[in-house]
């Protein structure tokens, strides 16, 4: 009997010192209670609680991934989308994360939910599609601002996929299309503007410089030559039409 006696005294010393003791990790914290009151924060390292009277609760403090389900939303200009995300964030304030809320993790998750329609569901499809790092940075503000009272600090959101109907991305192919082709006109039109300055130019040039066009004439003549065709055609100089309408005038005048 005294041996049972004394076994039963160690099993109960050894448990006794068991829920006596905690080790945290460095990125752990304890929120340790006294008869139910908040009483400190604890950690990293061992921690020493009064069995019965004292009660802690861990918290992690690294970056928590969020994921955010897929969200149907309408845009403002009344166009049917899914949305995801991910939001990262982490608790900065463990004493807050545990105490003003019942679960800061759920908590997170669905006013993320809410508040990614609600800020998306502002913008038309062509601002999400194209300004998403500015959607996201709205987004994050705005959560950051709602669950500072919880001790969270959100580092992080970003927008992953928003997936359109097929009708929806027949319609913006179109555009796409159509935007190139307003695109090719205008370079086009801006081409045929430069090389009409251009030759204006030129021509001012050149009637400067009649001996120049003669070259210029010379020049023409030298690349026909150059072509492996079996027909050439040689251009009239000017001067030689205008004395022909000369001496064609000359006879009539004197009738």
């Amino acid at each position: 009997m005294i041996i049972y006696s004394l076994v039963s005294i160690v099993i109960f010393v050894v448990a006794l010192l068991m829920s006596m003791l905690r080790v945290l990790r460095e990125y752990e914290r304890g929120v340790v209670y006294f008869l139910g009151r908040f009483e400190r924060v604890k950690g990293p390292g061992l921690v020493i609680l009064i069995p019965v009277l004292q009660q802690m609760v861990r918290v992690d403090l690294r970056t928590i991934v969020l994921d955010v389900p897929t969200q149907d939303l309408i845009t403002r200009d009344n166009v049917s989308v899914k949305v995801n995300a991910v939001v990262y964030f982490r608790v900065v304030d463990p004493q807050m994360a545990i105490n003003n809320v019942e679960s800061y993790l759920e908590a997170t998750s669905q006013l993320s939910q809410t508040t990614l329609r609600s800020v998306l569901g502002q913008h038309e499809l062509d601002e999400l599609l194209s300004e998403r790092d500015r959607l996201n940075k709205d987004i994050q503000v705005i959560l950051d601002k709602q669950t500072d009272n919880w001790g969270i600090k959100i580092a992080t959101v970003e927008v992953k996929h928003v997936d359109l109907d097929e009708s929806m991305i027949r319609a913006l192919a179109k555009q796409a299309e159509a935007e190139r082709v307003r695109r090719a006109k205008i370079i086009h039109a801006t081409g045929e503007l430069e090389a009409s300055e251009k030759l204006q130019q030129a021509a001012l040039v050149l009637n400067k410089a009649p001996n120049a066009l003669q070259l210029r004439y010379l020049q023409t003549l030298t690349e026909i030559t150059n072509d492996k065709t079996s027909t050439i055609v040689f251009p009239l100089p000017i001067d030689l039409i205008d004395n022909m309408k000369g001496f064609v005038q000359e006879p009539i005048t004197k009738k």
